[in-house]
């Protein structure tokens, strides 16, 4: 791959995220409730205190909501703009792949390793449905490279390589700061295996580690100073319905380690193949290879011993050991293991570049590997034409143009000259670019219209209602609604507490009820609403998708 072809194929992939950014609109429950958090944040000036409509917040830590609401204050509060922050960090991600790739395989493995990373499905989906995980994968990849440059350079000079050590810890302080202490455990599960196998014990017990701590609890200190003011000063908050005696304590045990003694709130999918069998999806079109090189590397530490290393094994041991680590939580989300991904993506390149790139003389097993891919890419072609054909009807001759150039580009790849595994490679970015196309500039734009918090915020806006009147009732909270809205609006379930002249957002099947009590009442608005992260193939289908929504409402109550 020459340099031209690699620039080409990473600002497709980059361009692809652009447009979701600016044509999708955010998603409940994380991406929609993290913007509006954000947006919060700004509006009240409140930095080290973080609230959700109005609440005590601590799931997350600030970063996220941090760099967002800066974002929003130079931008404006826009969907772009809380998405800014952390596509940058998509970016730093594949920086830091490329340049750790580099300074152990060389540049060919090195634009391999960014193009995969760039491609799999797990990074089209987190550009804009932006939740912690986007940024963290940016603070830990890095954190993993500019430590291992400190190693691999600290042999010839040991102060100028001192400044990759310091750079580590502020982003491992960067990363703890947006999704917790896993942020420090990834890189050293990553990089201590490595020392122990070169048997640099030295490295375990340096000087410099004070100094690295010292700045470590500086630059967490603003963030556990906020922490410390909203709940340690303040035992007994709830959080989750369960009383909090101690942010600090909440934070940096509780939510992390907690998930292994019993003592976190939540309690999912905590079995050992979860994460793998998510990975099916959210590596795509590379999981296959991908595991074919995992096997090959532990075939090479196997036959040549643990202490005789002749390769790089920080990228096998981060992902093998931060997957053990990971698996044995009792609450698992298919996300957790994207933050181990840039790892993933530098084996499987290096063993794409070792088994297959220059490779003439392919075995039948492999050939019939690459006869199963062909397969796979098959299926994502007809899943691809039925995006954009069958849910939301035809997607536009502009779609169809893109379509048919990146089919014409399959089809010059299928009949060139180039080695399989060119070929292979290729063909597999090609077909998540043309997926990816049709999901972000229709599927996904179409889809969110029926996430009724965006859109009932549009109508509301054009319209001029007092959002001051507004109330939510018996209606699963959007936080979509409050973003898009700009506004905080109340929730309840009583009856009582409305008033004549509020504006009440309800199911149709609350409208009965509602007029016994307010007879007079009048129907403003109406429209069907669909929670989008549980997409299901009778909502899919147009001729069965009206079974599947429910009908809700905006009643002005009149007595």
């Amino acid at each position: 791959m020459n340099k031209n072809t690699f620039i080409l194929l990473l600002s497709a992939c980059i361009g692809l995220y652009a447009i979701g950014s600016f044509m999708i609109p955010l998603m409940d429950i994380d991406a929609a409730q993290y913007a509006s958090i954000s947006r919060e944040m700004l509006t009240r000036n409140s930095f080290l205190q973080v609230f959700d409509l109005g609440k005590d917040y601590l799931d997350k830590p600030p970063m996220l909501f941090w760099l967002s609401a800066l974002s929003m204050k130079i931008f404006g509060v826009q969907d772009w703009a809380y998405r800014l922050p952390s596509l940058i960090f998509l970016g730093i991600s594949l920086y830091a792949t490329f340049k750790f790739t580099q300074l152990y395989y060389g540049a060919l493995t090195a634009r391999l390793a960014t193009i995969i990373l760039a491609s799999c499905q797990a990074f089209f989906l987190i550009a804009h449905d932006v939740r912690t995980d986007t940024m963290l994968v940016g603070w830990v990849m890095l954190s993993i490279y500019l430590l291992a440059k400190w190693f691999e350079s600290s042999s010839s000079n040991v102060k100028k390589s001192a400044k990759y050590f310091f750079f580590a810890i502020i982003a491992i302080a960067g990363g703890m700061m947006t999704k917790g202490p896993i942020a420090l455990v990834v890189p050293v599960l990553a990089i201590a295996p490595h020392w122990i196998a070169q048997k640099k014990w030295a490295y375990f017990f340096k000087p410099i580690y004070i100094l690295g701590i010292l700045l470590l609890a500086l630059l967490l200190f603003p963030m556990s100073w906020g922490l410390y003011h909203q709940y340690d000063l303040h035992p007994g908050k709830l959080i989750n319905d369960r009383p909090i005696k101690s942010g600090l304590e909440f934070y940096y045990w509780t939510q992390s380690f907690g998930r292994y003694t019993g003592q976190n709130y939540y309690k999912e999918m905590g079995y050992f193949t979860f994460l793998l069998e998510n990975m099916f999806w959210s590596f795509l079109p590379w999981i296959f290879v991908f595991l074919w090189a995992l096997f090959a590397k532990a075939l090479i530490i196997f036959k040549e011993g643990f202490f005789k290393p002749s390769a790089e094994r920080i990228s096998f041991f981060g992902f093998i050991l931060t997957y053990l680590v990971l698996s044995r939580s009792q609450a698992q989300l298919p996300h957790y293991i994207f933050i181990v991904f840039p790892l993933a993506a530098i084996l499987t390149a290096s063993h794409w570049q070792k088994a297959l790139w220059e490779n003439q003389s392919i075995s039948k097993i492999v050939k019939g590997f690459y006869g199963f891919h062909l397969f796979i890419f098959f299926i994502l072609v007809i899943a691809a034409t039925l995006i954009a054909l069958v849910p939301f009807g035809f997607i536009g001759w502009v779609g169809s143009f893109a379509g048919i150039i990146i089919l014409g580009a399959i089809m010059m790849q299928l009949i060139s000259k180039r080695t399989i595994g060119q070929k292979w490679f290729y063909i597999s970015v090609l077909i998540m670019l043309g997926v990816n196309t049709f999901m972000n500039a229709h599927f996904y734009p179409n889809l969110l219209n029926y996430q009724w918090g965006n859109q009932l915020a549009k109508v509301i806006d054009s319209k001029g209602w007092s959002k001051d009147k507004m109330v939510l009732y018996k209606i699963p909270n959007s936080n979509a609604f409050h973003y898009y809205g700009q506004h905080i609006f109340p929730n309840t379930n009583d009856s009582l507490q409305l008033k004549e002249g509020y504006f009440v957002i309800t199911d149709a099947i609350n409208d009965s009820s509602l007029k016994k009590q307010f007879p007079s009442s009048m129907l403003r608005y109406q429209s069907n609403r669909f929670h989008v992260t549980m997409l299901s193939l009778p909502f899919l289908n147009p001729n069965t998708r009206m079974k599947e929504v429910t009908p809700f409402e905006v009643l002005e109550l009149k007595r």
